[in-house]
């Protein structure tokens, strides 16, 4: 069986068509001043926008080796030092990018670099900024400064406003190959082979938390007390999904990575109710799983499916929390039972 191999010298794996076009781009002086990334969490996205930014503010000779990750230029950007690169703060609370770290940023942006080639902007979780936040970036996406760059990394581009996606070049991250992760994680990263099959096969194509999940153990932890939670929920009544969601109500920031494996979990049932032959992401899962499918329909599945990712969606906007967890816990299959 052939082993992965990268088409580029980029420190980025499993995305070789992405990295080969900004190549492109970048050896024909073609640069964009904006770019949206977009993929699920721990896909690869800030990597991808780390790399290029090291790529276009690299000092190496050959112009072909750049990023040479040897430089002054791609150290400092590796440790978050370089002072041409600009990151937004976050409030320490919701998690939300508010209007006025998008001024400070592009008032910062909109100065010549110090010491680089180009400025550098990075903005994680996009999506958590509201429309008017995002309104702050369209005067520098319609009049970009000289050499100046913005990156805009988020999921998808629903919660994005049509006139910041249309001044963007798009590059949407696909989920890399389980054998590919596999081979990275054995021959990159040391994972003995069963190890590193198994976390192929639940990062659901997310080469960042694989990696994570090899050298932190509480991450797998943390998985399955997510699926036991849902999979408690699944048997409670009303007034027990209640009590869940006015505990997950607490904790805005935890709670779309909860969902997200959830949705997998969704995925997984559909899969085994509908006889598919696609594997199934959360193998270790494969008995209550097999358990649920016997019990939840496919229209069961598709409107748990539909309720957890509406809530995802939802989670960018200053929402009742609670009680769109309870909403989304009455869609979810298994209240029949009950005397409504």
């Amino acid at each position: 069986m052939a082993t992965y191999t990268p088409t580029h010298h980029w420190p980025v794996f499993g995305h070789d068509w992405a990295v080969n076009q900004l190549r492109k781009s970048l050896a024909n002086g073609r640069i964009r001043h904006a770019y949206l990334i977009v993929g699920t969490d721990s896909i690869g996205k800030n990597t991808l926008a780390h790399a290029f930014a090291s790529a276009l503010n690299c000092t190496h000779d050959d112009e072909t080796m750049r990023p040479c990750g040897e430089c002054r230029s791609c150290k400092l950007i590796a440790s978050g030092g370089h002072s041409d690169m600009l990151y937004p703060e976050y409030d320490s609370g919701t998690g939300a990018l508010k209007i006025e770290a998008i001024r400070t940023v592009m008032r910062g942006i909109a100065m010549k670099p110090y010491e680089a080639r180009y400025r550098i902007a990075i903005f994680q979780n996009f999506d958590h900024a509201q429309p008017r936040a995002q309104d702050a970036l369209l005067k520098t996406l319609e009049e970009p400064p000289p050499n100046a760059l913005i990156f805009l990394l988020a999921p998808a581009t629903e919660s994005l406003l049509s006139t910041i996606t249309s001044r963007s070049q798009v590059l949407s991250l696909r989920p890399v190959a389980a054998n590919t992760i596999r081979d990275l994680l054995q021959n990159h990263y040391g994972a003995d082979p069963e190890r590193a099959e198994l976390l192929a096969r639940l990062s659901g194509g997310r080469l960042g938390w694989a990696i994570q999940a090899l050298q932190d153990d509480s991450l797998l932890n943390q998985r399955d007390e997510a699926f036991k939670l849902l999979e408690d929920c699944l048997k409670l009544p009303r007034a027990g999904r209640f009590e869940i969601a006015e505990g997950l109500g607490k904790d805005k920031q935890s709670l779309a990575a909860l969902l997200e494996l959830w949705q997998t979990y969704w995925r997984d049932l559909l899969l085994l109710r509908e006889g598919s032959r696609v594997p199934t992401a959360n193998s270790d899962r494969m008995i209550p799983l097999q358990q649920h499918a016997i019990y939840f329909t496919a229209d069961d599945t598709l409107k748990a499916m539909k309720a957890t990712r509406n809530l995802m969606q939802q989670l960018q906007y200053n929402i009742n929390l609670r009680l769109a967890l309870e909403v989304m816990f009455l869609d979810y299959p298994g209240l029949k039972q009950e005397n409504l």
